[in-house]
């Protein structure tokens, strides 16, 4: 073993001091405390979930007013339309057209009353049902 050391210390002994020097002259750093991350909670506000519940009711006059309903479906409102004001014509068009959306988007459509309607998004479920026994409130021919 001494002949290893004597010729490790004539090839490697300026390496030696040099590295010790290094080592000595730099002192270890303290280290930064990691910033503590806001554990993220499961709890989620109510308030946030629960936004307030809107329905609307609409009357329409003209077929162009079913996009109007569909915009509203889409806003995830629910609607109510009264088609008593309108031609039969053009109730049973917007019908079509409101059944269309509600199936897109994943809602219900159902019949209330005479020529009464209520369209649901998905969000939305709707309990019971009302039966349409008198002939007032008998669906018409289509519906």
């Amino acid at each position: 073993m001494g002949l290893m050391k004597k010729f490790r210390d004539y090839f490697l002994e300026e390496d030696y001091e040099d590295y010790e020097e290094e080592y000595e002259a730099s002192q270890p750093e303290e280290e930064a405390p990691a910033p503590k991350t806001a554990s993220k909670s499961n709890v989620v506000s109510l308030q946030s979930v629960q936004k307030s519940a809107k329905v609307v009711l609409v009357e329409p006059r003209v077929y162009a007013e079913a996009q109007e309903i569909a915009d509203h479906l889409k806003s995830r409102r629910a609607v109510i339309v009264n088609l008593q004001r309108i031609q039969h014509e053009q109730a049973k068009r917007i019908v079509d057209f409101l059944s269309g959306t509600v199936y897109a988007i994943g809602g219900d459509i159902q019949q209330v009353g005479a020529k009464i309607f209520l369209c649901t998004p998905e969000n939305v479920d709707v309990s019971g049902s009302i039966s349409l026994d008198s002939e007032d409130d008998r669906p018409m021919k289509r519906w």
